[in-house]
């Protein structure tokens, strides 16, 4: 083979190598490490291509009770089974008509483009609510739900669909723990 060929094709070869691993750090930087979520930054880029294009889109929130008391009492490898199983629980939930986030903390999102498809708001706060085993004990674990529909929205912008369903979270907690809204 002529060496002028391979001299020319190193660079390439290099430069192929250097974007896929690239495009592999920015995959991971999307994904939150303990769920496997997308994190916010992920999440919304096509949370909002969904929200434009589905009319019956449903955007939910979900903030954990008292989750700070998990930690303080159980320890943080508690407070990461916790979130854990609040991962696995609304991506179950959302199934393939949604994504779901880990936009930080304690608080998750999702997008539903087919809110007919799940099994209903109800049942997400039922399996939410459901106690988390760690270590051999059953860890109490309560949400906050707050959603907002597409159709309520007068223009369907993300960051509206975000504070509608922002609102209704916090109208709940202000109505005692383990409500949605």
């Amino acid at each position: 083979m002529d060496t002028h060929v391979i001299a020319a094709g190193l660079p390439a070869l290099g430069w192929a190598l250097h974007s896929s691993l690239l495009v592999r750090r920015l995959s991971t930087a999307r994904r939150d490490p303990l769920t496997g979520l997308h994190t916010r930054a992920g999440w919304t880029a096509r949370a909002e291509h969904l929200l434009a294009r589905h009319p019956n889109a449903l955007v939910v929130l979900v903030d954990l009770d008292d989750f700070k008391g998990i930690n303080d009492t159980h320890g943080h490898a508690a407070g990461d089974a916790v979130l854990t199983a609040t991962a696995s629980r609304l991506v179950d939930w959302c199934g393939r008509h949604g994504i779901a986030a880990r936009l930080g903390g304690d608080e998750f999102a999702a997008i539903v483009t087919k809110p007919d498809r799940t099994p209903g708001l109800d049942a997400l706060q039922a399996a939410l609510d459901q106690p988390v085993e760690h270590n051999c004990r059953a860890l109490p674990v309560s949400a906050s739900v707050g959603h907002c529909h597409r159709s309520h929205l007068p223009i369907p912008a993300l960051t509206d669909a975000l504070s509608a369903a922002d609102a209704a979270m916090y109208a709940a907690k202000g109505h005692g723990r383990r409500n949605t809204r």
